[in-house]
């Protein structure tokens, strides 16, 4: 069909035949996101409000699924890149947002950091460098005034205000150390995400990067586990993997949707978790509270 026709099937879409809107409907749906360029333009152009709100429901479900599709081949693909995966659950908000956009960010940061962090320092003092670059040359803070906001989940706006809960602020962290060739990865502490530097001269520690980058102990893990009443898990001191992150931004996502009482986006944040989930991975919500 060329751009006319399918101009003319989108304004069936007003028409009074309930049964014409739905055969339209599903034949648009099965159609893609190629459409929705051509949805916009007729939305702009039209004065009908019931009109409109029909064209913006189908963007709206089209944009989901290919956020659904983005996903499922990112986790099937080996979930290589992790800038990549938060980018696909960015777009379930901001779906003109561009992955090159948030790479030349993040390759801004790392160019305003690279002369702080020296090869030949302690490892304990490039992290002392990094978090002073960090926090006080990039000025990154937790976002404690609202810190159950779902743009905590979404990096290009923790990018943008430089705010952002536990798991936010350590990936941005880990994305530049990565750049900086540090071995900085996530670890998944229960109701806390922190980061690990671990290489391969057997040097590990800890930094909680929500506290400005406070540098902890396998001890002090120790201890947390045991307030907490729990087994003392692997998982609990070893780098996880980008698809553990980005599921564990997903169940934030849904927390913060579920403390504003939005439903129907708590469902459509769940579909998405389901599509990037390993078999296996039952984990309940109330085990990743908003951290």
């Amino acid at each position: 069909m060329n751009d006319n026709e399918l101009k003319a099937l989108i304004s069936l879409l007003d028409d009074e035949d309930k049964e014409v809107v739905e055969h339209v409907e599903q034949r648009i749906r099965q159609m893609g996101g190629q459409m929705i360029p051509l949805l916009e333009t007729e939305w702009e152009s039209s004065f009908n409000p019931d009109f409109q709100k029909r064209i913006e429901e189908l963007i709206h479900d089209l944009q989901y699924e290919s956020v659904l599709e983005r996903m499922r081949t990112w986790k099937n693909g080996g979930a290589m890149d992790l800038l990549e995966g938060l980018w696909i659950v960015a777009t379930y908000q901001y779906p003109d947002l561009s992955l090159e956009k948030l790479q030349q960010d993040l390759e801004q940061l790392y160019y305003d950091v690279w002369l702080d962090i020296k090869p030949d320092m302690h490892p304990l003092d490039q992290v002392k460098a990094m978090n002073n670059a960090f926090f006080t040359k990039l000025k990154f803070a937790p976002n404690t005034k609202h810190f159950h906001s779902p743009a905590n989940s979404m990096i290009n706006q923790v990018l943008e205000t430089r705010r952002g809960n536990p798991i936010a602020l350590c990936v941005i962290y880990m994305l530049i150390a990565k750049r900086l060739n540090l071995p900085i990865f996530g670890v998944n502490l229960p109701n806390l995400f922190v980061l690990t530097y671990k290489d391969n001269n057997g040097v590990q520690f800890y930094i909680n990067v929500f506290n400005r980058g406070l540098i902890f102990s396998k001890k002090d893990i120790d201890q947390y586990i045991d307030q907490l009443n729990l087994k003392h898990l692997d998982t609990f001191y070893q780098p996880c993997t980008n698809a553990d992150i980005v599921r564990r931004v997903l169940r934030n996502l849904t927390l913060a949707f579920e403390k504003n009482g939005d439903t129907e986006r708590v469902r459509e944040v769940e579909r998405i978790l389901e599509a990037v989930k390993d078999e296996g991975d039952g984990l309940p919500l109330s085990d990743y509270t908003q951290r």
